[in-house]
């Protein structure tokens, strides 16, 4: 019987993420983790996705990296999901933008998220996909199997399902407590 141990399946670093050794992340000088972050196998995030800056400007004299990720703290990416900036032609030229994440942030097995904005205490359900540039604002709960089409504004409390999404319901305020995923980063083992 030879039964694998989970243990050592994740990486802790410094600030408390715990990254699974089976993920794909790519491009992670440009990826900024905010803390106790639970990064599940399978999980790709493009931070190799940037934007494109004519060559006279470089990074605009901002010095250092460019940030095409960025995620808060005690967000949790179940296996298989995919995050990537969105990118469009711009002025003859195709770009990436940077993909903002925030706090307490669930994503679902299998979702692909090309937002611009993803607030704070989301939920977005297993098979979603969230198009390009869209703005999730916070309190929002995103039904499995979503498509959330390019460039929606998903407003604070919303409950969002179909394809396209569009907005079904609200967050009730008895909810609210169930965006708290510090308990589900203490339950991933080391």
């Amino acid at each position: 019987m030879s039964k694998k141990a989970p243990k050592g399946e994740y990486i802790e670093t410094d600030t408390g993420n715990k990254v699974s050794r089976r993920s794909q992340i790519i491009g992670t000088a440009n990826i900024i983790l905010g803390g106790k972050t639970v990064i599940q196998a399978e999980v790709i995030i493009r931070g190799d996705l940037l934007r494109t800056y004519p060559s006279s400007s470089g990074d605009g004299g901002k010095g250092g990296h460019p940030v095409a990720v960025a995620i808060g703290r005690y967000c949790f990416f179940a296996r298989a999901c995919d995050l990537r900036p969105p990118g469009k032609m711009y002025k003859g030229t195709f770009s990436h933008y940077p993909l903002k994440i925030a706090d307490h942030v669930f994503i679902g097995p299998s979702s692909i998220i090309e937002a611009a904005l993803v607030g704070s205490h989301v939920n977005i359900g297993a098979n979603c996909i969230i198009g390009k540039f869209v703005i999730i604002k916070d309190f929002v709960r995103v039904l499995n199997g979503t498509v959330v089409p390019p460039n929606m504004v998903i407003p604070s409390f919303s409950v969002v399902a179909g394809i396209p999404g569009r907005v079904v319901g609200e967050v009730s305020e008895g909810e609210v407590d169930g965006f708290d995923l510090r308990d589900i980063y203490r339950s991933i083992g080391n």
